[in-house]
């Protein structure tokens, strides 16, 4: 029987070496996630948040564990076909935005777009949507230098779901904005996500982001667990 789970992780774990010494950052995580669901991982800076965001997307390997993203394992893939994988079924959104400062908003999102080969006029077609949906339409022609926090913070997650992907990975994505605006960027994430029945994985070390998401998890010790109702951070 298959499973329900869109994202399964089992027994995960990844060290680094510091110096003369190994240092454990996850030890034997596991955690499902339907299509759909947002879950917030929670957990002070240097406590693993990004690392797992990083063994989800196949950037880097575990030591130990397995991860399957819609039925196929990422640990078994290479690495060309771990890149295919990446760039068909998963979107980023970062705290820093990471825009492509020679190229304007409109084609920040294109350029996702045509790593997928689409026709051009779909392309048009889904650009110009997405420009009405954050509000940037009269923006297309503008590069990031011009936009406020907000509004690059916008564009990037127009980018991280412009190719539909299964899952949105987004690490720290109002980390570099103002309370308001980073929470009118987080119910703009949400929206997006929610439209698409996207499972969006979102990485935080503030609690009053994590709590927009249907579930809470806690990164401490190396250790990931689920958190419900209210908890001292």
């Amino acid at each position: 029987m298959m499973s329900s789970d869109f994202l399964e992780i089992r027994n995960l774990s990844k060290s680094f070496i510091e110096g003369d010494r190994n240092r454990l950052i996850l030890n034997s995580v596991s955690l499902n996630v339907k299509a759909g669901e947002s879950v917030a991982l929670l957990g002070r800076s240097g406590s693993g948040k990004s690392t797992l965001l990083n063994l989800i997307s196949g950037i880097d390997q575990p030591d130990a564990g397995s991860i399957a993203v819609a039925g196929t394992e990422l640990t078994a893939l290479s690495e060309k076909d771990l890149t295919l994988f990446r760039r068909h079924h998963i979107g980023f959104v970062y705290q820093f935005f990471h825009l492509l400062p020679g190229l304007s908003v409109a084609d920040n999102i294109r350029l996702v777009l045509e790593l997928q080969r689409m026709p051009r006029s779909d392309i048009d077609i889904r650009v110009a949507q997405l420009l009405q949906l954050i509000g940037l339409a009269d923006r297309a022609n503008s590069y990031p230098d011009r936009l406020s926090g907000g509004e690059q913070q916008r564009v990037a997650v127009a980018r991280a779901i412009a190719h539909r992907p299964q899952i949105v990975l987004a690490d720290e994505p109002t980390g570099n904005l103002d309370a308001e605006t980073g929470a009118r960027v987080l119910a703009l994430l949400h929206r997006l996500v929610g439209e698409d029945n996207v499972c969006l994985i979102l990485v935080t070390h503030s609690l009053a982001v994590a709590k927009s998401a249907g579930r809470v998890m806690t990164l401490e010790q190396s250790l990931l667990a689920e958190r419900e109702g209210e908890f001292a951070w």
